[in-house]
């Protein structure tokens, strides 16, 4: 069964940070490459970054970028998600989703977030003023 869990987050005040994690399992990890999304109350989910299969490539939205840092274990079949200086607007619930492709962070960004096909249950994030 192909399964990714999400963990890490919580509740901090701005300024601060987390690092969500990702697990992948029933799949071979190295080959896909890694969405992170976000969505807010009330509003649609966005990809705010994202990782090529081989983590050597990573492409952020302009809204984290600088703030926030993807990264890719292979061999522990996990990713991550560094976030610093968080602000209150980044208050959302996280996914990560996986999607077997060779292209590069770029790439995977680019595909719709409708053809990820293996996607975690989510992780709450809420940054107080």
């Amino acid at each position: 069964q192909l399964r990714l869990v999400e963990s890490g987050g919580g509740t901090v005040h701005a300024g601060g940070s987390l690092r969500l994690s990702c697990e992948g399992s029933g799949f071979s990890f190295h080959e896909y490459g890694i969405g992170w999304f976000r969505q807010a109350p009330g509003q649609e989910r966005e990809e705010i970054a994202c990782i090529s299969a081989s983590g050597d490539s990573t492409h952020y939205v302009d809204l984290v970028k600088g703030r926030f840092t993807a990264s890719k274990d292979n061999a522990k079949n996990m990713v991550y998600l560094q976030m610093n200086s968080l602000k209150p607007d980044d208050t959302a619930v996280y996914y990560c989703a996986a999607i077997r492709t060779a292209v590069s962070a770029d790439g995977v960004c680019f595909i719709h977030q409708e053809s990820f096909y293996v996607w975690g249950q989510g992780t709450h994030v809420t940054v107080s003023s």
